[in-house]
């Protein structure tokens, strides 16, 4: 497991960048580039998504001395994301349009499947959808995502947890009783 970042990290090179420093920009965009890409994901197209993230990254960096407190770049880059659209419109038609990629070895049939997941998951929630896109498309383990977010560990566990159980109730799969008690309460 890779270790997550440190909000004390994230201050650093995010002022580090706020000085100029092309490594911290760099270490920055590496860091929070499965953040954005997700956020995009969950709304857009894959290819879509792909230009909405530089694009994102092109006008947090340009604003980036306006970011008062530096530990909570995650947050600032997110909510940035989840305002910027971009040239079009990222709505339903652009979807239904997306041929979303899997792997190059994959079938015909895990393609489809693939994409049925993916919309599936574009209807939940953002909190749940975002969540799971870091986890299952990106990756990345709960203390990273929390340490992305700005999230509590808990929080993330949590929506995880329900955001599975929403998605596996939206594809008809059974869910495991400790899920169905928990999504009822939520």
């Amino acid at each position: 497991m890779r270790q997550p970042v440190t909000p004390l990290e994230i201050a650093r090179q995010v002022r580090d960048a706020q000085r100029g420093s092309q490594a911290a920009y760099a270490w920055l965009y590496r860091v929070f580039a499965p953040l954005v890409h997700t956020i995009h994901l969950g709304r857009a197209p894959h290819a879509h998504a792909e230009e909405l993230a530089q694009d994102t990254f092109a006008i947090a960096f340009a604003q980036l001395g306006q970011l008062r407190e530096a530990a909570q770049f995650g947050p600032w880059i997110a909510a940035i994301a989840r305002r910027h659209r971009g040239r079009r419109d990222a709505g339903e038609e652009s979807l239904r349009e997306d041929h979303d990629r899997a792997s190059p070895a994959a079938g015909p049939e895990d393609r489809a499947e693939a994409e049925h997941v993916l919309r599936a998951v574009r209807h939940l929630p953002e909190a749940y959808r975002e969540t799971l896109l870091l986890r299952l498309v990106e990756g990345l383990s709960g203390p990273e995502i929390a340490a992305l977010t700005g999230l509590t560990a808990a929080s993330v566990r949590v929506n995880l947890h329900r955001g599975m159980a929403k998605l596996r109730a939206s594809l008809g799969l059974a869910a495991g009783p400790e899920e169905t008690a928990d999504v009822d309460a939520a």
